[in-house]
């Protein structure tokens, strides 16, 4: 039988392990490094590169060459090369502590760090602080927001819906449906200044109300046209009244499966005797917290980054019309949202999510 190369076995004192196992946890340690800590604690525990390369979705190649650079310069070689240039000025501890206190504490007079008052608190330039939050890729100024679902059904609900979007039912249309409500006309209080060489469009920071509206529609995954109506509010009633435009713009051959939030309206008795009379409809509700599952929410995003953020309307009638504009120019060329992710993929993403926010990494 034909061998290949002997993997030379690693082994790790007590004080390079407490190291490894530090970096590995430590929120402060970069995710590089952190990866490479984990990758010699695997290979510590005697596991093959094959094997750390699947669970940590790496190459074999990779993971060898950080087992090789362990094995010739011990925690020295998972650290990035020094690159050409002059001497460093700033020492591997002043850095870890830029990074920690970046991390772990904040200033007594604000929210988070910037640059000058902790250049100010650790005795640094603000360039180098800029230097070394750039390295490990941090950015304290700025904040995302996020939100878990809690739905009990939450897994059931994702390969539902995403079974729906990869292998839609034969005879059938998949459409996704949600509304967009309180869309305001708004028209700013002076002319807006156009754009022009050398100077970008400017308007007013202050606006005129002129009425609000609300967008029913439904995305079809396949093909990705929009039927859409407004209505100036959006109870059950007027929920009804866009199931009956979908139906009858639906061929009466195909089945029609609807992917809707958890919406009042969308579960009242009225709708409920709509559906009594109308069999050929399945309603397939998101996970509570969940509308990034719903497609016609990118539909809404391109109509608000497209159309409505800078549009200028002077009433009711002036913002239904553009929008009714915007939607039947999209759907002469109509181009469907292409989904990747198969449910597996999205749950075990959210698993990831959790392990980082728990932060026991278990």
């Amino acid at each position: 039988m034909r061998r290949g190369r002997p993997i030379p076995p690693v082994i790790l004192s007590s004080e390079e392990r407490e190291a490894l196992e530090r970096w590995r946890r430590r929120h402060s340690t970069s995710q590089a490094l952190a990866l490479r800590a984990r990758i010699v604690l695997g290979c510590a525990d005697g596991a093959t590169n094959t094997a750390i390369a699947k669970e940590l979705r790496l190459t074999k190649q990779t993971v060898g060459k950080w087992r090789s650079r362990f094995l010739v310069r011990r925690l020295d070689g998972l650290l990035d090369e020094p690159r050409p240039g002059a001497p460093r000025s700033i020492s591997d501890a002043e850095v870890e502590r830029v990074v920690v206190r970046t991390l772990e504490s904040k200033p007594k007079d604000a929210t988070h760090w910037s640059t000058r008052s902790l250049a100010k608190a650790s005795g640094l330039s603000r360039s180098s602080v800029h230097r070394i939050w750039q390295a490990f890729g941090l950015r304290p100024h700025r904040s995302e927001s996020f939100k878990l679902s809690t739905d009990p059904l939450l897994i059931e609900k994702v390969r539902d819906i995403v079974g729906l979007y990869l292998d839609p039912p034969d005879r059938a249309l998949v459409l996704s449906v949600d509304e967009k409500p309180q869309i305001q006309a708004l028209d700013r209080s002076q002319p807006i200044l156009p754009l022009r060489p050398g100077q970008i469009e400017r308007r007013t920071h202050d606006y005129i109300r002129h009425g609000t509206t609300s967008l029913f529609a439904a995305l079809n995954v396949k093909t990705g046209k929009i039927i859409a109506e407004h209505h100036r509010r959006h109870r059950s009633i007027e929920f009804r009244k866009f199931l009956d435009t979908i139906d009858a713009n639906v061929p009466r051959t195909l089945d029609v499966h609807l992917v809707l939030d958890n919406y009042g309206t969308h579960k009242t008795p009225l709708i409920k005797r709509w559906l009594l009379r109308h069999p050929r409809f399945q309603l397939h509700f998101t996970p509570t917290g969940a509308s990034w599952i719903n497609q016609v929410e990118r539909f809404f995003a391109d109509l608000t980054n497209r159309q409505l953020r800078r549009g200028a309307h002077r009433s009711t009638f002036e913002l239904e019309s553009a929008i009714r504009d915007y939607i039947d120019i999209r759907n002469r060329n109509p181009k469907p949202f292409v989904w990747t992710k198969t449910a597996d993929d999205i749950l075990a993403s959210i698993e990831r999510f959790c392990k980082r926010t728990s932060g026991t990494g278990h």
